[in-house]
């Protein structure tokens, strides 16, 4: 479908401009009317214009979940207030941040026209649309409550966004310490203390224990860099090949549901992310199992994954949902318990988003909680092996005006 620039005024005379798409000028023209727009111009993009390459970094960056999330949150609001989706889309289009997001909100209208549902343009960006937004989407248009189903969907984006920007913000203090301690204690050990060693071994000192117990570390680590850092490459390329690899990626799974600590982290948060997708498609209209068939994708560990799987099963041999989600070592025995509170009263959904908030809130908590161990521990570490260096470097400083014989 031909694209075309245009230029407007709208109901308080600002002028408005930009690109859309559509079968011709009459029906952009026409579309531009139907926004309450005093059309100015209307042109087509000439095809070399389109296939420039912009020299914009901002081109270049890919549409993120905050992108969906805030489209998502737009069209439901207009959608609420009486614009087709059509208008929605485009509206979407000419207001996201990003080139990239434009350019797929525009394609998802053009397929729209073309006669394509809503779910399945957003299914041909499977990179950028996770299959529970779709299988959200796709009940909604069914039931015909798309505006709630856009809004679910932004709201579970914001959750995992708001997850994930706790957890970086609770390792950010300690990586950076990490990340400027190694580099002060490399300019020390490489550039300066060889010097000293060279002058002091001129004047015919000896050098401190300390500083010569630094520098035979620093002597062994060059020596055998090329080797370190092959072994290193080695052991990060074997970790990532076992991680692709379908039986790799399960015995890994399975050693870190084992670990004491990671154990309990990746056991909530594998709960709350299962609660709350089961409890969003079940209040949406899907059936018990098509939601299963969703949530097992949800889940990134392939032992918990294997864990839904297995419930499903039960399911169809008509055996309740709490029995298949027992099992040690993997979901946390509330769920169960919970499931099976909520199979017997006919209120699943309403208790899985109260299991769903429960664990949520706790996996908060945890993550603060672990960032607040992990700070000291870290400036321990790092600050004790700081502190080595610059004894060892002061050490050898004294020594070359004599403080130290």
């Amino acid at each position: 479908m031909p694209a075309y620039t245009y230029s407007a005024r709208d109901s308080s005379g600002a002028s408005q401009s930009g690109t859309l798409t559509a079968a011709s000028v009459e029906l952009l023209s026409a579309d531009l009317r139907s926004r309450g727009m005093l059309v100015l111009k209307v042109e087509p993009v000439a095809e070399e214009e389109r296939g420039t390459v912009s020299l914009d970094p901002r081109t270049w960056l890919p549409m993120t979940s905050f992108d969906v999330e805030i489209g998502f949150q737009q069209m439901a609001s207009m959608i609420t207030s009486g614009l087709s989706l059509l208008l929605s889309l485009r509206t979407a289009a000419e207001q996201a941040r990003r080139p990239r997001a434009t350019l797929i909100w525009q394609d998802v209208s053009e397929r729209i026209e073309q006669g394509s549902t809503f779910s399945d343009a957003l299914a041909e960006h499977p990179g950028v649309f996770s299959r529970n937004v779709i299988q959200l989407i796709r009940v909604g248009e069914h039931s015909g409550n798309l505006d709630t189903a856009l809004l679910r969907s932004a709201e579970q984006l914001e959750r995992l966004r708001q997850m994930k920007l706790t957890v970086v913000n609770a390792l950010a203090y300690p990586a950076i310490v990490v990340i400027l301690s190694i580099g002060v204690t490399m300019f020390l050990v490489l550039g300066v203390i060889p010097k000293l060693e060279k002058f002091l071994s001129g004047r015919g000192r000896a050098l401190p224990a300390m500083t010569q117990t630094l520098l035979d570390i620093t002597n062994f680590v060059q020596a055998w860099l090329p080797q370190l850092v092959v072994g290193a490459v080695s052991l990060i390329l074997a970790l990532v090949a076992t991680w692709f690899w379908t039986p790799g990626r399960r015995f890994l799974d399975r050693v870190l549901l084992r670990l004491p600590v990671v154990s309990g982290v990746l056991r909530l948060s594998g709960t709350a992310v299962f609660a709350r997708g089961l409890s969003s498609l079940l209040e949406s209209g899907v059936t018990l199992l098509d939601s299963l068939i969703t949530v097992e994708h949800l889940v990134s560990n392939r032992v918990l994954r294997e864990k839904i799987a297995e419930a499903r099963q039960s399911v169809l041999r008509g055996e309740s949902l709490a029995a298949g989600l027992t099992g040690r070592n993997r979901f946390l025995p509330m769920l169960s318990r919970m499931v099976a509170v909520g199979e017997s009263a006919g209120s699943l959904s309403t208790v899985l988003a109260e299991v769903a908030r429960f664990h949520e809130n706790q996996l908060l908590v945890v993550i603060r909680r672990l960032s607040v161990l992990i700070e000291p521990v870290v400036i321990l570490v790092v600050g004790g092996i700081v502190g080595f260096v610059y004894l060892a470097f002061f050490s050898a400083l004294f020594s070359t005006t004599g403080g130290i014989r």
